[in-house]
């Protein structure tokens, strides 16, 4: 869920107005702040979570900051995923990563996830578009709730997983239901089902306490 603050301004004076408490996009210049509900949030700690034991396992450089911005090239926009896996071994290359936790490079962000909130088409469409041409190779879309367009999702409408990835510069996708087994390629021995993504992990023994 989101609230559109009355502001239009630059990046750099975003970043200067933006205070520490509280999550902060900016959409074109309109602030954008960010209210995620208990649902949205327990998908964003399940994941995060599974993600970090993955890289953590594999021994890469990763790790999954609390709170950072993309910058999206040449425009007045810059967003923070719900959940972000940054590269550390590219901070030292990153000229706004020190004073404002804000990314630039793409060789810093091997993967972003965003869950789908009421104003799904920031999702589908602008983040999409953003992330494609900023060059992260791995993209995924958790729509839980199965808002998102059926151009998107498809016809009925349902729970959808979408995970795209870069090829040759472009977006290719696959989408992943129920009990389908998703495959990362940034991380492709993770052994996780749609299903338990969209329950946050959660067991029927869990939802009787």
């Amino acid at each position: 869920m989101f609230q559109t603050l009355p502001k239009t301004t630059s990046f750099e004076d975003f970043l200067e107005w933006k205070p520490d408490g509280g999550f902060y996009e900016l959409h074109d210049g309109v602030i954008v702040e960010m209210q995620p509900i208990g649902d949205h949030e327990e998908i964003n700690g399940f994941l995060g979570g599974e993600i970090t034991v993955e890289f953590k396992r594999l021994k890469l450089p990763y790790l999954i900051p609390k709170q950072a911005l993309i910058k999206v090239p040449e425009r007045d926009s810059a967003y923070s995923p719900d959940v972000l896996v940054i590269n550390q071994k590219n901070l030292s290359s990153e000229p706004m990563w020190k004073k404002s936790s804000t990314l630039t490079q793409a060789a810093s962000v091997p993967l972003v996830i965003e869950v789908v909130s009421t104003n799904w088409q920031d999702d589908y469409a602008h983040k999409l578009v953003d992330y494609e041409t900023f060059g992260i190779p791995e993209y995924w879309i958790i729509d839980y709730l199965g808002l998102g367009g059926r151009r998107y999702i498809g016809n009925p409408k349902q729970p959808t997983i979408s995970i795209y990835y870069l090829v040759e510069g472009e977006y290719q996708v696959n989408q992943y239901r129920g009990a389908d087994s998703i495959v990362s390629p940034t991380f492709p021995e993770l052994n996780l089902t749609a299903k338990q993504i969209f329950e946050a992990g959660r067991s029927p023994e869990d939802e009787q306490l």
